[in-house]
């Protein structure tokens, strides 16, 4: 049993460090040879045809095509974390105003909470113990979610990286969930 992350393809807007959520941005060309790329990778490790959650947004949906996925279920519970007010902003550009500003370390008015995002991921989590799933979806998220796999806060995700179209496993060593391997490109 494993879970087996793919973060989408690049997007402008992921290749130039600007948050975003909820805006619905297409692949770059870029983008697009890293979701196929990240087909090649999956398929050996793929024993068996996984179940595939996806988040809603087109540059999840683009990715699992690209890749050779046929996704089972498409829902909220897998998309980004919600930026609020940020959306579409730089790191830097928060800063401006925020000094020292993470959100693994402080609020994103507007938006979600680390708690909300936790919530969310260990839900995801609790309903595809147990088989092979792929969750295609982003960054953040993707993070926490990891973080969520072996038992640690969202604001743990800050130690993982997790780059446009790589591939994360999650799994376990006689029972004691690890992450196997983390952005295969």
């Amino acid at each position: 049993m494993a879970v087996y992350l793919l973060r989408h393809g690049e997007t402008e807007w992921s290749a130039n460090g600007r948050h975003t959520s909820r805006t619905d941005l297409p692949l770059t060309e870029r983008g697009t040879r890293g979701a196929r790329r990240a087909g090649e990778i999956l398929r050996p490790l793929l024993d068996e045809a996984p179940f595939v959650i996806s988040s809603p947004r087109q540059r999840a949906l683009q990715t699992a095509e690209l890749a050779g996925l046929s996704v089972d279920e498409v829902t909220e519970d897998v998309r980004e974390w919600d930026y609020g007010d940020y959306e579409g902003l730089t790191t830097p550009q928060i800063r401006e105003t925020v000094p020292g500003w993470t959100v693994w370390t402080h609020p994103s008015p507007g938006g979600e909470t680390a708690e909300q995002v936790t919530a969310r991921a260990n839900a995801v989590l609790e309903r595809v113990r147990g088989g092979n799933t792929v969750i295609v979806g982003h960054g953040h998220f993707g993070r926490v979610l990891a973080a969520a796999w072996i038992g640690q806060p969202a604001a743990f995700g800050v130690h993982f990286a997790l780059v446009a179209g790589g591939v994360t496993v999650l799994g376990d060593e006689r029972g004691v969930p690890q992450v196997k391997a983390l952005n295969l490109t």
